[in-house]
């Protein structure tokens, strides 16, 4: 492999792990705040539980449950997108080291075959 394609790929897998730091970084944050709702969401439900006035059943209902549920929810789907995300950017980075770490000069690209020249 030539080494202008070495280095031009070894500047695009910085690139990339730059981009799966700040994935890192998100899903640390969003998995902080899922715990937090998490604890918020159990809680109320508790309490719901050991409830029996209507009134104030609704209003918890109204003011926490929902609304905590909501947002549980919502960072359950983010966290499950970062990791697809992370999984993704990862795989750029362990495909550009095999085809560094290869060698040869052929790269495999779907079912097309290219040969440096």
């Amino acid at each position: 492999m030539d080494e202008h394609v070495k280095k031009s790929l070894e500047e695009w897998k910085e690139e990339i792990g730059e981009l799966l730091l700040k994935i890192d970084l998100e899903y640390e944050e969003v998995k902080q705040e899922l715990q937090v709702y998490s604890y918020k969401f159990s809680i109320t439900k508790q309490v719901l539980q050991s409830t029996v006035n209507g009134d104030i059943l609704r209003n918890i209902r109204e003011l926490y449950l929902s609304p905590f549920e909501q947002k549980f929810n919502q960072l359950k789907e983010i966290i499950k997108d970062l990791e697809e995300k992370k999984k993704v950017f990862q795989l750029f980075i362990d495909k550009i080291d095999k085809v560094k770490g290869n060698g040869d000069d052929n790269v495999n690209i779907g079912t097309k075959e290219y040969t440096s020249v």
